[in-house]
């Protein structure tokens, strides 16, 4: 869960930093700017550990990635879906190491009257033994044009078999 989060921090700092060097889609107003993002075989190595074992260890994710994003006077929308390999190495070699494929999603749209965030993320992984690990999780904040947060959650079940 870390990983996702830093993926998507990254994901917002590339969309601030393109909206940063297009400052002619806000003078005046006028227009709309809009872009796509398409990113293959991405491979991304942290330290983590086993959600449930414990374990500590290597994660690993190799994805393709696609974002988008839309930009105007009365607001903006960002779109990403990133999907590939997950793989966790413990530091025990006794240990397992499990393998598997995760899918994430979120989306953040902006306009003069509210605020919406929200995300998925989907992983299952099977050990070396055979047992599996299976996450899910999905998130969602909205926000009224007074700044006053209506919605807001964040619900993860883990299953380890």
């Amino acid at each position: 869960m870390r990983n996702l989060v830093r993926i998507l921090g990254v994901v917002a700092a590339t969309a601030s930093l393109y909206v940063l060097s297009v400052p002619a889609a806000f003078a005046g107003g006028n227009g709309a700017v809009t872009f796509t993002q398409h990113d293959s075989n991405v491979v991304d190595v942290s330290s983590d550990f086993n959600p449930c074992t414990g374990d500590t260890g290597t994660l690993t994710m190799t994805y393709d990635d696609i974002f988008h994003g839309t930009i105007n006077k009365t607001g903006s929308w960002f779109t990403g879906t990133l999907h590939g390999s997950i793989q966790f190495v413990p530091d025990d070699p006794a240990a397992i190491t499990y393998s598997g494929h995760f899918a994430a999603w979120f989306g953040d749209e902006n306009n003069l009257h509210n605020d919406v965030e929200h995300s998925t993320f989907n992983a299952r992984l099977t050990g070396t033994d055979g047992t599996t690990v299976g996450v899910h999780d999905n998130a969602q904040a909205a926000m009224n044009a007074n700044g006053v947060i209506v919605v807001s959650f964040d619900h993860m079940t883990l299953s380890c078999n």
